[in-house]
């Protein structure tokens, strides 16, 4: 029987190409820092990353395990929205991040009535193609397996939908057929003139 990665592990291979240390990177929703930590081993130490939680559980569990890899240069953390990032990545930065990875939905292991909101997400993912270089790219775990997360993930997928095709590629993949499996979405925003 042919088993499918998780689609995490599909993210991470995905984004693989793009990040080759000496790179601005983005956790837009840092949940216990797992895809924080690839990230971090993928920037090296000449690269940047920004990661940003409303919750301190988040960013306290995350930062904890930076630590324990020693890996905490050049990496700030944020307990605040994602919808906030492009008031806080530096001005320099904008239009240099090369990858951006949101992972949405409600912290694992504690309270699954704090989840992401359509509003901000949305707000942070309109902020999230104007920090892009060309190319970076931009994924996004969804799951509208939970209260709110159908919304979401139909919200988001009209989101791509409306992206300009001659700048954005916009890729779903869904390793299970059922509604309610989560969703992953890679937009890689093109080397093209003028996006």
């Amino acid at each position: 029987m042919n088993v499918q990665p998780s689609l995490t592990t599909q993210a991470h291979a995905i984004i693989s190409d793009y990040v080759n240390g000496n790179v601005i990177a983005i956790d837009a929703t840092l949940g216990n820092g797992h895809d924080t930590l690839f990230l971090a081993k993928k920037i090296g130490t000449q690269g940047s990353l920004f990661g940003f939680d409303t919750q301190q559980k988040a960013v306290d569990s995350t930062r904890c395990r930076l630590e324990n890899e020693e890996l905490t240069d050049n990496i700030i953390l944020y307990t605040l929205s994602h919808d906030q990032m492009a008031t806080c990545i530096p001005e320099h930065f904008h239009g240099k991040v090369k990858v951006i990875m949101f992972n949405l939905g409600y912290l694992p292991g504690s309270d699954k009535s704090i989840i992401t909101q359509v509003d901000t997400t949305l707000s942070a993912l309109q902020q999230s193609i104007t920090l892009l270089a060309s190319p970076g790219i931009l994924t996004i775990m969804a799951y509208p397996g939970h209260a709110g997360g159908d919304i979401e993930t139909q919200q988001i997928t009209r989101w791509c939908q409306q992206l300009n095709a001659e700048c954005f590629d916009c890729q779903m993949i869904i390793n299970a057929e059922k509604e309610t499996a989560p969703r992953l979405f890679v937009i890689k925003k093109l080397a093209a003139f003028d996006c």
